[in-house]
């Protein structure tokens, strides 16, 4: 059976990101991201607002990325993977830890400071930063090039309502 391990956070970077380096020469950034949720309390019908806050911990590019554009308050999109973990504090008690291995992060909101025309452009329209994925080398090519299967004819199209839309949809 296949196990999923996955954690996808969407909130504000709540201190500026806190860079090292292991002896393998590895960059490593940690920061702390808050979330927040909105309820209505039963009672009294005051708005309670709920803020978590999450120990993310970056490596080696996104580290690196993370330490340049991650800045206190910043709206943050991370993706990773929960890790569990135990320690003893200086009294002898011993506590557990849970952190975010960030796999992907993406930078959310307006380009401030980074000269963006027209302003301070926080509006959210600008382009977001997105570290890069590891991906899988590409297959090889052959050396001679392979036949073509002959194509199909289309399957002929239903009353759907989607005729008249453009087949290069690129999703």
């Amino acid at each position: 059976m296949a196990s999923v391990n996955k954690v996808i956070l969407v909130g504000n970077c709540g201190r500026d990101p806190e860079i090292r380096y292991l002896p393998s020469g590895q960059a490593v950034a940690n920061v702390s991201v808050a979330t927040s949720s909105r309820r209505k309390d039963r009672n009294s019908g005051e708005t309670i607002e709920d803020t978590q806050w999450h120990r993310v911990t970056f490596y080696e590019r996104l580290a690196e990325i993370a330490g340049e554009y991650l800045k206190k308050g910043r709206p943050v999109y991370v993706e990773g993977r929960l890790k569990y973990g135990k320690y003893t504090d200086q009294s002898g008690v011993e506590r557990n830890t849970v952190d975010i291995i960030a796999t992907e992060l993406q930078l959310l909101g307006g380009r401030e400071g980074m000269g963006a025309p027209g302003g301070d452009g926080d509006e959210g329209g600008a382009p977001q930063q997105q570290a890069p994925r590891r991906m899988a080398p590409p297959p090889p090519r052959a050396a001679a090039p392979m036949a073509q299967a002959p194509r199909q004819a289309p399957a002929p199209r239903t009353a759907s309502g989607f005729d008249d839309m453009d087949d290069d949809i690129p999703f």
